[in-house]
C-alpha cells in the first residue's frame, strides 16, 4: 500500500465517514484537486455504518437548518451524477405529542419553521394516525408534519460522495494509520502515517469520535465524548411501507423508521450511557457492544405504548453502537484555534447523517476561503475552550446532553452536569443573596435572585417562569433606582505595542485612534461585512488597549484577531479575562451611590459618557467605564480580582438606603432589549451587515483606513435595505410568552424572525428584536408605520407595533444624563 501514499497534497482529509468523504467531495467541486482521504479501516467503517439515517431538516438555528437543507438537495441528486444510489427518500416525519406541553412545543416548532421557510403542518391525533396507522393514538395530543423530511443508507451516501471526490481528482487511501501531525510556527506542515509522512498545507480531521485523539496529536482541543447509542430493527409488520414516514415520540424518548418491510427504532434515554472512557480501540471497525436490554428498556416500554404490533414482531438485530456527542449537543466545526489550517467536522451528536453534507461542504469552502462562508457560530469549535477538553467533565456532561435530543427543549433551560465550573470572585457573596445561577463559557453567573423564603431553582415553563416578579423587581431597580450586577465573565484582552492602533484601525470598522482614557463601540468585520464579533474597545495608554467582549465569545474572537495580527506588527493580544472582575453599577441612582464610596468627579461633565479611568472607591483602585449594556445612566467597574469582594462590599454598605438591588442576567437581557441593543450571536452573525443591523453609527468609512469589510459595506450602502433588525412591541392584555424563534407576519403574510424577545416592565409588555425581509422594497419607518405586524406564539397570533427605534428611551437621554 506504501506505494499509493504522495509525499505532497494540499489537503490531508483524516476519517472516511460520511463527514470525511463529503469534505473531499466538496473540496474537489471548488478546484482543489491534490486532496488525500485517509482512512484506518475502510469507508463508514465507525460510527457511519450504524447510523440510523433520519434526516430532519429543522433546527433551532437557521444555519443549522440551511445546513441539513442542502445535505437534502445534495443526496438526491448524488446518484444521477456519481451512478451510486444513496437511498435517500423523502417520505416525511411525523413529531407526536403525549402531552399539552408538548404539543405547545410543536406549535412554537411549527412556527419557528415556517419562519425559516420550512413546510410544516400541526395535525390532530386523528390525522396523524391516517399517515401512521399502526401508531396509537388515543392517548396524543397532536402532531406535526415535515414533508421535506426523510431518511438514507448512510454507508451507500457515502460511497457515493466518495466516487464524486475520486471522480473529482481525490485520492481515498484505507488501511492506513495516522500516527502524528506535524506542525511549525503554529501552522501544519505534514501528517504521518505507519506506511510514510504526507507534506501538506492543511488537513481536516473528520475522524468521528477517534477525533479527539487525532486533535492531541497537534494540540488540538476536540471536546467530545462516546455514548452508547441503541436501536433494534424489526422484521416486517403489516402496515409498514417504504413510505411510510419517520416518526419521532419525544415524549417516549424515542423514533422509528421503516426499513425493508420492518421498523428501526432507537432513541435517546434521558440517562445515557457514555463509553470509551479509557481512549477508544482503534481497530473498532464495523463493530458493536454488548446489547444492554436493561439500558434500552425505558425506550422498549414506550416504543410499544406507540406502536403495539412490536410486541409481537420478530426482533431481527439490536444494535448499540457507539457515537461521539459534545457538551451542548451541537456539532464541531470550523478552524481550530491552536493551530493554522487544522480544521475539523466532528462530534456529530447521532446527527451526521442529517448534517454532513452541509457540512462538508461549509468546512470545504472554509478551508478554501480561508473564512466561513455562511454564519456558522452554533458548530464553531471555537464556541469551546481548552478547559471543555477535560476528560472527567466531558465524560460527565455527556451523560446529559444525548438525553437532551428528546428532552423538553424548556426556554432558558440550563445543563446541570458537571457544575459549578468556572466561578467568579463573587460567587460565594451572590449564593447567600439567594441567586439562582446560570452557565455560560463555564462561569457561573447569577440569571436572576430569588426572593427570601422562596426555592432557589427555575420552574420551566413555555408561560410566565417562576422568577417573573423577581426580575420584574430587578429591572425596576436599573431603570428607577440603583442596580449591581457581577459581569466578571466578560471576555476581556489586552493589544499591546507600538502597533497597536494600527493593527486595531484595521480590524475594527469603528475609528479607535481616540484619546486615552475613552472607550469605543465597534463591530469587527468579515470581507463580506458581516459581524465576526462587536465589542468594547478602551484606550488605556498609548501603545495599550482594552478589549471587552462577550462571554461567550472569548475563544472565537481572540482566534480571529491573533489571525488577522500581520507577522511583522508590534503588537501582542493576551488574554486577561481571569485578571478582572467586573461589576456593574446602573441606574439613575448610580453616580449618587459612586460619589458616597469614591472621591473622583463623577459629574456629566467631568466624567461623559464613553469615558474610562481609574478611579477610588474605599481602598481600592478600580478602572471605571462611563458604559452600559442596560440603557441607563452607569458605570461598568473592572477591578483587579483580590479586590472584587471588597468593592461589592463597599458598594453594599453604601447603597443601602438607595434602595441597591442585586441583579441577574435575565433583567440584563431584558434591559438591553427594550433599548434595542443587540447581542452578537442572536441578532448579530457573520451574514449581517451594520447597514442592516441599524449600526451604521459605529462605522466610519472616512477613517482613512482600508478596514476589513469596507469595500463590502461601501457597496452594500448604495442601495437601501430590504432587510433589516425591527424592534417590536406587543401591549395587549394577556398577551402570551415569546422566547425567540418565533415567525414575524406582515399583512398576514410570513414577514421576518423573532431573534430575542422578554416582558420589558419599562415599557409595559413584550418587547423583542427581529429580523424581517420585504419583496425587494427598501424597509423604513414610514413603510412599518402603515403595515399590520404580529408574531405567531404556539399558534396564536399577536398584534406589535414594529419600529427601527427602539421603544425605550429611543434619543439616549437617560444614558447620558
Amino acid at each position: 500500500m506504501a506505494h499509493d501514499l504522495p509525499t505532497h497534497a494540499r489537503a490531508v482529509i483524516i476519517g472516511g465517514g460520511i463527514v470525511g468523504c463529503s469534505v473531499a467531495y466538496h473540496l474537489t467541486k471548488l478546484g482543489w484537486r491534490d486532496v488525500v482521504l485517509l482512512e484506518q479501516g475502510t469507508l463508514s467503517c465507525g460510527t457511519t455504518w450504524h447510523a440510523a439515517g433520519l434526516v430532519g431538516q429543522l433546527r433551532s438555528h437557521q444555519s443549522l437548518t440551511r445546513l441539513i437543507r442542502t445535505s437534502t438537495e445534495l443526496y438526491a441528486a448524488l446518484e444521477a451524477e456519481t451512478g451510486l444510489a444513496t437511498g435517500w427518500k423523502q417520505c416525511g416525519s411525523l413529531s407526536v405529542a403525549r402531552t399539552a406541553e408538548r404539543m405547545t412545543q410543536l406549535k412554537r416548532t411549527a412556527s419557528a419553521a415556517r419562519a425559516q421557510g420550512v413546510a410544516i403542518e400541526v395535525l390532530t391525533p386523528r390525522e396523524a394516525g391516517e399517515m401512521y396507522p399502526i401508531m396509537r393514538t388515543d392517548d396524543l395530543v397532536g402532531a406535526v408534519w415535515l414533508p421535506g423530511d426523510g431518511k438514507a443508507n448512510p454507508t451507500d451516501i457515502t460511497q457515493a460522495l466518495a466516487r464524486g471526490a475520486r471522480d473529482g481528482g481525490a485520492r481515498i487511501i484505507e488501511k492506513i494509520r495516522v500516527t502524528g501531525i506535524r506542525t511549525r510556527n503554529g501552522e501544519v506542515t505534514a501528517v504521518e502515517t505507519d506506511q510514510g509522512t504526507v507534506v501538506c498545507g492543511s488537513i481536516a480531521i473528520c475522524a468521528g469520535q477517534w477525533s479527539r485523539k487525532v486533535g492531541e496529536m497537534c494540540g488540538v482541543s476536540i471536546p467530545l465524548h462516546s455514548a452508547e447509542h441503541m436501536y433494534i430493527v424489526t422484521g416486517k409488520i403489516d402496515g409498514v411501507h417504504p413510505d411510510l414516514p419517520v416518526m419521532r415520540d419525544p415524549d417516549g424518548y424515542v423514533y422509528f423508521k421503516e426499513e425493508v418491510g420492518g421498523l428501526v427504532m432507537g432513541g435517546f434515554e434521558p440517562d445515557a450511557k457514555p463509553w470509551g472512557m479509557d481512549g477508544i480501540p482503534d481497530k473498532f471497525e464495523f463493530q458493536l457492544l454488548s446489547d444492554d436490554w436493561d439500558q434500552f428498556e425505558i425506550l422498549m416500554t414506550n416504543a410499544l405504548q406507540r406502536v403495539p404490533a412490536l410486541e409481537t414482531a420478530e426482533i431481527k438485530t439490536f444494535l448499540n453502537g457507539p457515537e461521539s456527542f459534545t457538551p451542548d449537543n451541537n456539532f464541531l466545526l470550523g478552524e481550530a484555534p491552536e493551530v493554522r489550517n487544522v480544521f475539523v467536522a466532528a462530534g456529530f451528536n447521532s446527527m451526521g447523517i442529517a448534517s454532513g453534507g452541509g457540512a462538508g461542504r461549509a468546512l470545504a469552502e472554509w478551508m478554501v476561503g480561508g473564512e466561513p462562508s455562511q454564519d456558522l457560530w452554533p458548530v464553531d469549535i471555537r464556541r469551546f475552550a481548552r478547559f471543555n477538553n477535560n476528560a472527567q467533565w466531558l465524560k460527565d456532561r455527556v451523560k446529559e446532553t444525548l438525553g437532551l435530543h428528546y428532552a423538553m427543549p424548556w426556554p432558558n433551560r440550563e445543563l446541570d452536569t458537571a457544575r459549578p465550573f468556572r466561578r467568579s470572585p463573587l460567587y460565594d457573596r451572590l449564593v447567600a443573596k439567594g441567586a439562582v445561577f446560570g452557565s455560560k463559557m463555564g462561569w457561573e453567573r447569577p440569571n436572576f435572585f430569588a426572593s427570601p423564603g422562596t426555592e432557589r431553582r427555575i420552574d420551566y415553563s413555555f408561560g410566565r417562569q417562576n422568577w417573573f416578579a423577581d426580575v420584574a423587581a430587578e429591572q425596576r431597580a436599573a431603570r428607577e433606582g440603583v442596580a449591581v450586577f457581577d459581569m466578571t465573565s466578560f471576555a476581556k484582552f489586552l493589544m499591546q505595542g507600538p502597533d497597536a492602533e494600527a493593527v486595531l484601525q484595521r480590524l475594527g470598522a469603528n475609528d479607535i485612534a481616540v484619546p486615552v482614557g475613552q472607550t469605543v463601540y465597534t463591530p469587527l468585520l468579515n470581507r463580506r461585512g458581516g459581524f465576526e464579533s462587536d465589542l468594547t474597545i478602551a484606550r488605556l495608554a498609548r501603545d495599550t488597549f482594552l478589549l471587552v467582549t462577550g462571554t461567550a465569545q472569548a475563544t472565537r474572537d481572540a482566534h480571529w484577531i491573533r489571525r488577522q495580527i500581520p507577522e511583522t506588527a508590534r503588537a501582542v493580544l493576551t488574554d486577561v479575562t481571569s485578571a478582572h472582575a467586573v461589576i456593574g453599577v446602573m441606574g439613575p441612582q448610580s453616580r449618587t451611590l459612586l460619589q458616597r464610596v469614591s472621591g473622583a468627579a463623577l459629574d456629566a461633565a467631568a466624567f461623559r459618557f464613553g469615558a474610562i479611568r481609574e478611579i477610588g472607591i474605599g481602598h481600592a483602585t478600580v478602572l471605571a467605564a462611563r458604559r452600559s449594556y442596560m440603557g441607563e445612566l452607569g458605570w461598568e467597574l473592572y477591578v483587579p480580582t483580590e479586590f472584587a469582594a471588597t468593592i461589592y462590599d463597599t458598594l453594599g454598605a453604601a447603597g443601602a438606603d438607595l434602595g441597591l438591588r442585586d441583579a441577574g442576567y435575565y433583567a440584563i437581557d431584558t434591559l438591553r432589549i427594550e433599548k434595542g441593543y443587540r447581542a452578537w450571536g442572536r441578532e448579530l452573525t457573520p451574514d449581517d451587515t451594520p447597514w442592516q443591523a441599524g449600526m451604521g453609527f459605529a462605522v466610519k468609512l472616512d477613517k482613512g483606513v482600508d478596514f476589513i469589510g469596507r469595500a463590502a459595506l461601501v457597496e452594500a450602502k448604495a442601495a437601501a435595505p430590504s432587510r433589516r433588525l425591527v424592534s417590536f412591541l406587543a401591549t395587549e392584555a394577556e398577551t402570551p410568552m415569546a422566547w425567540g424563534g418565533e415567525l414575524i407576519l406582515a399583512d398576514g403574510a410570513p414577514f421576518g424572525e423573532v431573534t430575542s424577545v422578554a416582558y420589558g416592565h419599562a415599557v409595559g409588555g413584550l418587547v423583542g428584536l427581529g429580523w424581517v425581509k420585504s419583496n425587494g422594497r427598501p424597509i423604513d419607518e414610514a413603510w412599518l408605520a402603515q403595515a399590520r405586524f404580529a408574531i405567531d406564539i404556539a399558534g396564536e397570533t399577536v398584534p406589535v407595533r414594529c419600529s427601527l427605534k427602539p421603544f425605550y428611551d429611543p434619543e439616549s437621554k437617560r444614558l447620558r444624563s
